[in-house]
């Protein structure tokens, strides 16, 4: 999802002129975005949008005001929008990273969403930007969707990162679960169930 289907989504939003305007501001005073940010919700609503599922429409509008940002105010404002922000705005924050000319500055931001227990933040993590995560902290990111009940639908290029180290995790923690009486979550099973099946560097004596 880009910005030109985001802005198409919110057509007919509540208070569509403030929108226009808000865009408009943060271009040419880009220090106005944190005022915007604050306001998305309360002037185009949290309503679900309709031609862009898994989107709200205060959440797609402060993806949009940070993709227009001036590119060397974007850093700064990520930063700043992100640490002062409720969980709605970090999540937006979070979800317009892939978006944005940011190359990996923004991995810390990955970092305590995913050490949060903010389920909405781990998933917002895991997008596309989460290519810049190093393959250890990814892992434990994944597992911690595990341990959380989060989707791995969420996580982006699941099956291209997943490897046999991961399997091992995920094979203790069912482990472990099977001790306790308690199942492992069906996608969670079935990743591992791929892993095993596809790597010959992962057996099932090493599970």
């Amino acid at each position: 999802m880009g910005p030109d289907r985001l802005r198409a989504a919110l057509e007919g939003v509540p208070d569509s002129d403030w929108l226009s305007r808000a865009l408009r501001d943060v271009v040419t005073e880009p220090a106005m975005i944190s005022r915007y940010f604050a306001a998305a919700g309360r002037r185009c609503g949290r309503a679900e949008l309709a031609d862009a599922p898994g989107w709200t429409a205060d959440e797609a509008v402060r993806v949009l005001l940070l993709t227009v940002l001036p590119p060397e105010e974007v850093s700064g404002q990520v930063e700043a929008l992100y640490r002062y922000g409720d969980a709605a705005e970090k999540r937006a924050v979070l979800r317009a990273l892939p978006m944005l000319p940011i190359d990996a500055q923004a991995v810390p931001l990955l970092h305590d969403a995913i050490r949060t227990n903010d389920t909405r933040l781990l998933a917002a993590a895991l997008g596309p930007y989460a290519r810049h995560l190093d393959d250890a902290a990814w892992r434990q990111a994944v597992l911690k969707c595990v341990f959380t009940g989060v989707p791995l639908a969420v996580v982006d290029r699941l099956d291209q990162r997943a490897d046999a180290e991961l399997a091992v995790m995920l094979a203790g923690l069912a482990d472990e679960r099977q001790a306790a009486g308690r199942t492992m979550p069906a996608d969670a099973t079935e990743l591992l169930g791929r892993l095993t099946n596809d790597s010959p560097q992962f057996s099932a004596k090493e599970a």
